[in-house]
Parts: structure tokens; C-alpha cells; sequence
């Protein structure tokens, strides 16, 4: 079990990257997004809602086993993250790249209550929680861009 938990908490040891683990992990998230995207959305919102509570299960006994609060081996949450970002998007490469950058953008400066989520909220759940805050926020920007027409 706990090398099950290590290879979906690390996506596959997408994780272990010694550079920029999170990005890597956005990015190894665009293959499962383009897989869900294929679903109508009665079906993909379910589905990302048991996702993300087993990411949040995922990532406090990754947290236990690597000994470390918010590991930045754990990456599970930024492919919630992102697949949070391009819920009711359809697949183009314009806006899985600019869902990417805005998601990542998100996640790193933590605009409030991001911050205040990922410090207060304790375990998994606050691991995942402050990267679905990120994903929501990148979606509306998203949403502005596509009805503006920019995207």
C-alpha cells in the first residue's frame, strides 16, 4: 500500500523531479485532463470530486510517510489543480497552455485565502484544498478570456 500511496501522491514519481516538481506535475496532469475532457459534465464533476478526496487521502499518508507537511514530492494536488482550472473547457492547445499558466500563477503567489488555507487547513486536505482555490480562480480568469474572446 505505501507504494501505492508514493506513486499516485508523486503522479507517477513526476514528483522527484529535482526542478520544479509542481510545474512538472501540472503538466503530467494535461494527459488525464485530455482523457476526462471526453466525458460530458454530468460525469466529469462526479468524477473530480472523487479525485480530489482521494488526492487529499493520497497526500496526508504521503505526508506521514515522507515525514513532512505539504512534501513538494507530493504533486497529486496540483493535478487536481489543473483539472479544476479546465472543468467545462473543451480540449485546444491555446487553452490548456494558457489553463496551465494561470493555474501555476495561482499556485505560486497564493492570492488570498490561498495562503491562509494551505497554512490553516491541516493534512491532505489542506494540500489539495489551497490548489482547488488556485484551479477555481485560474477557471474564472479562464472563463473571462474565452467569453472576451482572447482565448
Amino acid at each position: 500500500m505505501r507504494k501505492l500511496v508514493v506513486l499516485l501522491a508523486t503522479w507517477a514519481g513526476v514528483g522527484f523531479l529535482p526542478v520544479a516538481p509542481g510545474t512538472a506535475g501540472t503538466a503530467a496532469a494535461v494527459p488525464l485532463f485530455l482523457l476526462l475532457s471526453l466525458l460530458p459534465l454530468k460525469i466529469y464533476l462526479p468524477l473530480l470530486m472523487g479525485i480530489s478526496l482521494l488526492a487529499c487521502w493520497l497526500a496526508g499518508k504521503a505526508e506521514d510517510i515522507f515525514q513532512q507537511r505539504d512534501s513538494r514530492v507530493i504533486v497529486v494536488d496540483e493535478v487536481v489543480g489543473f483539472l479544476v482550472t479546465m472543468t467545462s473547457f473543451s480540449p485546444s492547445w491555446c487553452l490548456i497552455l494558457a489553463g496551465f499558466i494561470l493555474f501555476r500563477t495561482f499556485d505560486i503567489l497564493k492570492p488570498p485565502p490561498i495562503r491562509f488555507l494551505e497554512k490553516r487547513v491541516r493534512r491532505g486536505y489542506g494540500v489539495v484544498l489551497d490548489d482547488i482555490v488556485a484551479g477555481i480562480y485560474a477557471h474564472i480568469v479562464l472563463q473571462v478570456f474565452s467569453l472576451l474572446h482572447i482565448l
